[in-house]
């Protein structure tokens, strides 16, 4: 299996997000990504590169700038991500720039 994202699509995704045409769900996905552009790290955790807040803000003054969009779309390109092999016992996570992930955490116990 291989996942690849496109650059089109996601600027498509931002602008949509910006403007509120996906409605509630879109203005969720629009305050998630602030936050996450936004955020700081945590003590003793390894300074993030440049954050994006710039392009964010631009693209808020400007929601429907495609142009805009595309500036804050983050990454040095597309994602490819492949599986092959066998069954896969565990978690498999499929994307880029991961951080802060736990395996083999069984979390809090229900009794």
């Amino acid at each position: 299996m291989s996942v690849s994202t496109t650059k089109p699509a996601l600027a498509d995704l931002l602008v949509t997000m910006a403007t509120g045409a996906a409605g509630e769900a879109g203005r969720q996905l629009w305050a998630a990504l602030s936050g996450l552009v936004r955020r700081r790290p945590a003590e003793g955790e390894a300074p993030e590169p440049a954050t994006g807040e710039a392009e964010l803000v631009s693209l808020a003054e400007a929601p429907h700038d495609v142009a805009r969009a595309r500036a804050l779309e983050t990454g040095q390109g597309d994602t490819s991500n492949t599986i092959s092999g066998g069954t896969q016992h565990g978690p498999v996570l499929q994307g880029r720039d991961f951080s802060g992930i736990t395996f083999n955490d069984p979390g809090p116990r229900c009794r």
